[in-house]
């Protein structure tokens, strides 16, 4: 299975969480990870070549930090520019189907607070339903998020340990991930 990470964080160089996740993708032949931020500067989004892309993986996972309940702005307009109607969904939009999606996010807090009734109200997955709508609009399989709570305090042991995991993740057979 060929697997594509779309890292989308504004501050890589500064997230000692991303960069723990990042490096650990690095590590694996069969993962093609790429910093979005890094690519695309200036926001002018190759909408052509980000197409083309999608096509050549079965697997594409979106790793960002989620804050203000939502994905960074880069890879929200990403989604906007780049899953076109009639490409990615609607008539004639069938170029998606049978790709696998997932979501690999960071949170600065505790995973009490992402549940029912907890600090931030609701679960890391209903919080992900927008996006996972969108995918599953786009005729795309969406897979089980990773979460790594507790980031911004996490020791180096406990994010080099999720790292682990999240590559694991990455690379589950979906019959492992979707039981």
């Amino acid at each position: 299975m060929k697997i594509m990470v779309i890292i989308a964080h504004p501050n890589l160089n500064k997230s000692r969480a991303n960069q723990a996740l990042t490096l650990e993708l690095k590590k694996h032949t069969g993962i093609y990870a790429r910093d979005l931020y890094q690519e695309y500067p200036k926001w002018e989004i190759d909408v052509e070549r980000e197409q083309r892309l999608l096509l050549q993986y079965d697997r594409i996972v979106f790793q960002f930090p989620f804050y203000w309940y939502s994905c960074p702005p880069l890879l929200k307009k990403w989604f906007d520019d780049v899953l076109t109607p009639g490409w990615a969904f609607g008539r004639g939009g069938d170029h998606l189907k049978g790709k696998q999606f997932m979501v690999a996010t960071t949170i600065g807090g505790s995973e009490n607070g992402y549940r029912s009734g907890g600090s931030n109200w609701f679960t890391i997955s209903e919080l992900l339903r927008p996006i996972q709508s969108t995918l599953t609009r786009c005729n795309g399989t969406y897979l089980p998020a990773f979460v790594t709570y507790n980031a911004d305090e996490g020791t180096d042991g406990y994010l080099a340990d999720e790292a682990k995991k999240y590559a694991e993740h990455a690379q589950a057979s979906m019959r492992v991930l979707v039981h």
